[in-house]
C-alpha cells in the first residue's frame, strides 16, 4: 500500500486516494472498487459520465483533510463508474478522489445536495453549478436506482 492513501483501506470499506499523479496502483485499486471507466462510446451514449464542477459546502469530520484550510471555495465534481461513483475534490494543487460503490451510496435533496456513504458525506451548494448538473445528477439517480433494483425481493 503506497502512502498515498488518505484513509485506510478496511477491507475495502472506505476509500480515500491522493490522485494528483498517476498512479498505476490507485487504478487497479479504483477499478476493482467501483467498476472500469467507461468507454468513449458508452460515455457519448449515456450524455455523459461526469458532472460539472460543484461549490463544496461542508463534509464531514473524517474529509476535512482533503479540503482547503484557508477561506478558499472547494470544488468537486463526480465521476459515474459501472459499479459506482467517483468524487475528485481539489485542494489547491492536489486532487483526491473518493470511491463509493452503488451499494454504499446514499443521496439525499434538501437545500442542496449531499453524498453520503461509509460515514463520511459532502454537500454541494445550490448553486448555478448545481442546476447545470441536472441532467446528470438525474442519470446518476437512475444508475443506483437500476443497481438496487437487482436486489429487489420478489413480490408474493
Amino acid at each position: 500500500m503506497t502512502t498515498h492513501c488518505v484513509c485506510l483501506i478496511n477491507k475495502l470499506i472506505s476509500l480515500v486516494l491522493d490522485t494528483t499523479y498517476y498512479n498505476k496502483e490507485h487504478k487497479n485499486l479504483l477499478e476493482n472498487f467501483v467498476g472500469n471507466s467507461y468507454t468513449l462510446f458508452e460515455a457519448l451514449k449515456r450524455k455523459g459520465i461526469g458532472s460539472k464542477r460543484m461549490i463544496v459546502q461542508n463534509v464531514s469530520q473524517n474529509l476535512k483533510i482533503v479540503l482547503n484550510t484557508i477561506s478558499d471555495i472547494n470544488y468537486a465534481n463526480i465521476e459515474l463508474r459501472k459499479k459506482g461513483i467517483l468524487i475528485h475534490i481539489t485542494k489547491g494543487l492536489r486532487n483526491y478522489t473518493w470511491a463509493i460503490p452503488f451499494y454504499h451510496l446514499v443521496i439525499y435533496k434538501t437545500n442542496g445536495f449531499s453524498i453520503h456513504a461509509q460515514g463520511k458525506f459532502i454537500q454541494f451548494e445550490k448553486s448555478k453549478n448545481f442546476y447545470e448538473n441536472k441532467v446528470f445528477l438525474s442519470s446518476l439517480l437512475n444508475e443506483k436506482i437500476k443497481y438496487d433494483e437487482q436486489f429487489k425481493l420478489p413480490s408474493s
